[in-house]
């Protein structure tokens, strides 16, 4: 809540930013008095980024394996779970496990579950079979925003190596064609706000019938047939028509007067 000179005291989304060395600070207000949107429609952005980085980040020795479990993410389906999985990033290797599912590729140690890699599809910027000095290797390298690592695993037999080579090519090209980052919204909100602001059509309808039928009703006021009346000639048109009654020319029945409420202009 802050006082603002023009407003008076109001509520207000402030936001501190830092970007590189700079800091920069935003502050917003509503000019709808009591309404919290813009305060609320950021924060529910802003939550549903934080809890969908697992979608597009990739995390090292996270909590994403738990008692040798996928913490599976919403939306989130595993493929396939390969066991015996070498991971060659130290000396030694350590063993552990593939968790591959339609969202990212999981690795983690036997020994120590926490240590461990979640890589998203996002983030592969290749996956390839490279020789090795422990022999051929699965090598898949991440995109250089999320720091351009080259990870080497050893699945055996050669077999095995290449069909899941080809099943992690596979799914981050199903991916590519058809991304998911995690993050869930409904329309309601939108037809909610478009009842609750309906479009405004008052003015064509008053032009449209009121003034037509005010000249037709004078038209035809004493109830005579039109059929009835003996057409005669007009020198203005050329044409013989049905007489004019009193108090109207051929202007007051073909011209429309705009309603002075209608606010339009001809």
């Amino acid at each position: 809540m802050e006082s603002k000179k023009l407003k008076g005291t109001t509520e207000a989304l402030h936001l501190l930013t830092k970007s590189n060395n700079s800091r920069f600070e935003f502050i917003f207000t509503n000019l709808v008095s009591g309404n919290t949107r813009h305060f609320t429609s950021v924060m529910g952005v802003h939550k549903a980024y934080l809890s969908s980085r697992p979608y597009r980040e990739l995390k090292l020795r996270g909590a994403v394996v738990r008692n040798k479990q996928l913490a599976i993410l919403p939306l989130e389906v595993i493929s396939e779970i390969i066991e015996g999985v070498w991971n060659l990033s130290s000396d030694q290797g350590n063993l552990g496990s593939f968790i591959i599912t339609n969202l990212r590729l999981v690795w983690f140690a036997e020994m120590n579950e926490n240590f461990n890699i979640s890589l998203p599809y996002l983030q592969v910027a290749s996956v390839k079979i490279r020789e090795s000095r422990f022999g051929p290797a699965l090598v898949v390298e991440s995109k250089a925003g999320s720091g351009g690592y080259v990870l080497g695993f050893r699945i055996d037999p050669s077999s095995k190596l290449h069909s899941i080579t080809k099943e992690l090519v596979s799914m981050c090209e199903i991916f590519s064609a058809n991304p998911e980052y995690g993050v869930e919204y409904s329309t309601t909100e939108l037809a909610v706000l478009s009842e609750s602001e309906p479009i405004k059509m008052e003015e064509v309808e008053e032009i449209e019938t009121e003034d037509h039928a005010g000249v037709l009703s004078a038209y035809y006021s004493e109830g005579q047939d039109p059929e009835s009346r003996s057409p005669v000639y007009n020198s203005e048109l050329g044409l013989a028509i049905e007489p004019l009654r009193g108090g109207h020319t051929l202007n007051t029945l073909w011209q429309v007067v705009p309603n002075q409420n209608a606010n339009v202009k001809i």
